[in-house]
């Protein structure tokens, strides 16, 4: 029997934490010489900019996603740069932040999704990339690959040799898989293909495609960039799989023969994906903040701070590339964001010098 884990290593997870900022070193960034706390409540968090220590023989590159093994290990995906063929696109780190091993070079420019699943007694990743890559694949933790797939072409939803094409050409019809999720019970695998044909696919334990579900557009069980997914578990006699469906502002939560149950807007603006612990769901939104929601929903803003946004989203992207003037306890792009076992939070962002924050609860 097979058991999911999102990013982090535990059984039905759910939420009780908040979340906290740590990057990568960055000499310009504004510092604080004193600890920094964000969230209030039982939801405190202190900030750690300086959690992950990448050899010097390695650069940090745009920062995508993260996960989480059982022996809490930080798996680190970046989207990397086409043209380093030999730099790796995945970094380990163990639980303090020392650097472990590094690898995963055919993912450079396109890397995206990773995931961690225990199959039986040994742990796998899942890795989705994009661009010009356009693949999904697994892998054992050290990285050997144990299946490589492209674009389902049985699914009727891409153009001719998509299953084949290294272009980065971009449309509907195109196969750009963003981030995977796990059924509680059978094993099966989804597969959001969000920059491609905004749509979920369904493959079995062995990666061998199933079904397809949902389509370009704005009504409910339709999707405008479907970035990520998870199983929702907050409630464990009714677990459902969510999809953070980012252009169109919104979560959206599907049976798992992918009927539309429910739909949140408020108070999202661009949520990028989804993690649970206990009875939480953690939302990492690119617009500079990290959302947490409780089992009813109800809403807990992290380092939300509405002046530092405006300023975000007014350089239109530019802000991402200009690390002088990063703030502590402010965040930028998060994209992916995750909890490990005792409920500290890990942010990866979208920026280009890369930055992963560790939050450790308080």
């Amino acid at each position: 029997m097979t058991s999911s884990s999102r990013r982090h290593f535990l059984k039905k997870s759910t939420l009780l934490a908040g979340t906290t900022l740590s990057f990568p070193h960055i000499a310009n960034a504004q510092k604080s010489t004193s600890p920094i706390i964000i969230g209030e409540g039982e939801h405190q968090y202190e900030v750690d900019h300086n959690f992950a220590k990448l050899p010097d023989h390695f650069k940090w590159q745009t920062t995508h996603n993260v996960a989480i093994d059982a022996e809490q290990n930080l798996y680190v995906m970046h989207e990397g740069r086409a043209h380093l063929k030999d730099h790796p696109a995945i970094f380990v780190f163990d639980p303090k932040g020392k650097f472990i091993r590094a690898f995963g070079s055919q993912f450079q420019g396109g890397g995206h999704g990773i995931e961690i699943r225990r199959e039986g007694k040994e742990q796998f990743l899942y890795i989705t990339a994009y661009q010009g890559i356009k693949s999904f694949a697994k892998l054992t933790l050290t990285g050997t690959t144990v299946w490589y797939q492209r674009a389902p072409m049985a699914s009727e939803r891409y153009a001719q040799g998509e299953d084949r094409s290294t272009r980065r050409k971009w449309g509907r019809d195109r196969f750009m898989p963003t981030n995977t999720a796990f059924h509680p019970s059978d094993g099966s695998i989804y597969l959001a293909d969000g920059y491609g044909g905004h749509c979920i696919h369904r493959y079995d334990t062995h990666g061998n495609y199933l079904s397809t579900f949902g389509k370009p557009g704005e009504k409910d069980g339709e999707f405008n960039l479907p970035h990520g997914l998870w199983v929702d578990s907050r409630d464990p006699e009714n677990l459902s799989l969510c999809v953070a469906d980012r252009a169109n502002s919104r979560l959206q939560w599907f049976t798992f023969e992918g009927e539309h149950l429910k739909t949140l807007a408020e108070p999202f603006i661009l949520p990028a994906n989804i993690d649970v612990y206990k009875d939480l769901m953690l939302i990492p939104d690119l617009s500079a903040r990290l959302t947490l929601l409780d089992k009813n929903n109800n809403i807990i803003h992290l380092a939300d701070d509405e002046n530092w946004r405006k300023q975000v989203l007014a350089k239109k992207k530019k802000l991402r590339t200009q690390a002088h003037r990063w703030v502590d306890g402010k965040f930028v792009h998060p994209h992916d964001a995750c909890f490990d076992a005792q409920g500290n939070i890990f942010v990866a962002e979208w920026v280009s010098t890369g930055r992963i924050t560790k939050l450790t609860k308080i």
